[in-house]
Formats: C-alpha cells, sequence, structure tokens
C-alpha cells in the first residue's frame, strides 16, 4: 500500500520480521560455509593461526640487517685501506733501499783508486859460467857499472900471461914474494893494492876471480888508463 504523503510502499510489521529473518539465516549460512563440516573442522580451522604481521617490527629488522652490512663493508674498507697503506710503504722502502744502494756504489766507484801501473819486472839475474870467460864476462859488467874501463881481449890476453887462468896461482919467486907479499890470482895481484883498489860488491877474497880481475883492472886504469895497455908485469 502506498502512502499518500511519501508515495513508497510501507512494510508491515510481518514483512519487517521476514526480512530480519532472512538476513539472520544468511548469517548462519556465511558461517556454516567458513567452518564447513561440523565442529571437528571448526577446531581444525580455529588451529591454524595466522601470523600477526607487524609492518614496525619487520622496518627494524631489515634496517638491522642494512647496518650490519654497512658495517661489514666498513670493516673491509677499512682493512683495503691499510694493506694499500702497507704495499705502499713496502714498495717505498724497497724503491729507498735500492737507490742507496745505487748510491752507495757510484760513490765506491768513484773513490775506487786507480790501479797503479805494474811496475816492470826485475831483469832475471844474470848467470855466468864458472869458468874463465864467465869471470871476464862477470867482471866486465861489474866495471862497466863503476866507469873502469877495460876489454874482454885486453883483460884475457894479461890474464894468460901472468896466470895461465889459474885463480889460485901465487908467485913465490920474484921481488915481491922476496919482501913477503907475494903476487896471487889471475892478474897477479898483491895484498896491499888488492885492498886499496878494491871494487865495492865483490869479495875480500883476493883468490875470488872475480873480485881479482876488477881490483886489478881499477889499479890499471888508474896507473895505465886501461888494462889494454898493460902489455907486461904492472
Amino acid at each position: 500500500m502506498r502512502s499518500p504523503i511519501s508515495g513508497y510502499t510501507r512494510l508491515t510489521k510481518v514483512h519487517t520480521f521476514s526480512a530480519a529473518g532472512i538476513a539472520a539465516a544468511g548469517v548462519a549460512a556465511l558461517a556454516f560455509a567458513v567452518v564447513p563440516n561440523g565442529s571437528a573442522d571448526a577446531e581444525q580451522a580455529q588451529a591454524v593461526k595466522p601470523v600477526a604481521w607487524n609492518a614496525s617490527a619487520f622496518g627494524e629488522t631489515q634496517q638491522a640487517e642494512l647496518n650490519k652490512q654497512a658495517d661489514r663493508a666498513a670493516e673491509q674498507a677499512k682493512k683495503d685501506a691499510e694493506n694499500k697503506k702497507k704495499a705502499e710503504a713496502e714498495a717505498k722502502a724497497k724503491a729507498d733501499k735500492e737507490r742507496a744502494e745505487k748510491e752507495a756504489a757510484s760513490r765506491s766507484e768513484e773513490r775506487k783508486p786507480v790501479a797503479a801501473a805494474a811496475a816492470p819486472a826485475a831483469p832475471a839475474p844474470k848467470v855466468y859460467a864458472n869458468n874463465l870467460d864467465g869471470w871476464i864476462k862477470e867482471a866486465l859488467d861489474i866495471m862497466k857499472a863503476k866507469g873502469i874501463p877495460g876489454t874482454y881481449n885486453g883483460i884475457y890476453r894479461n890474464i894468460m900471461r901472468e896466470s895461465t887462468g889459474n885463480p889460485n896461482a901465487i908467485n913465490n919467486w920474484d921481488s915481491n914474494a922476496a919482501a913477503g907479499i907475494p903476487s896471487k890470482g889471475l892478474l897477479q895481484v898483491i895484498d896491499p893494492t888488492f885492498k886499496a883498489y878494491h871494487v865495492a860488491g865483490t869479495s875480500w877474497n883476493i883468490y875470488d876471480p872475480v873480485a881479482n880481475i876488477t881490483a886489478a883492472c881499477n889499479y890499471a886504469a888508474k896507473v895505465y888508463g886501461s888494462m889494454d895497455n898493460v902489455n907486461s908485469a904492472y
């Protein structure tokens, strides 16, 4: 029935109760549909509880993880910086050591004394034969060094006349022998003459062939100019 004022159909009490009943039935049906199979399934459904989700707690957990990652990254960066610094220090120390060694070697090379030129080897001593030829040649070398004149032939000729080449010859019959100072050796020199004209570096034994020759030639150079000028007893 329409109301003459509102123009809408007014629900009677019967209609209102009927609508309420339908709504209640719908709710019951919905509840039954959510929990099927009776009470056993209802207990099982209640046992599976949904996990509580908290936006604030999730944000804190995520932030903590990010902080840990940042700390690990900072620690690794610190280690990398320390390793780099250590490597640079080692490289610098190595370079300094190599430079110091090069400088030391350079200074040593600069101060290295120039090797003195090797002195010429001393000539090997001359060897003379132990005979009349060797005695005359050795005497001539000494006479040359002392500036005493004489030649091989002049010495040889006078030796052969005075002693025939016998270094131990002695004259026990002439005037010198009579005076107690006999002539001795290759060139028949008396002791006072030998001592007065002895050549330094030779033996003081009047019977020594080289000493006898050099002393006699030294005396002949003073008196006759050279043994080469003596042609008889002197």
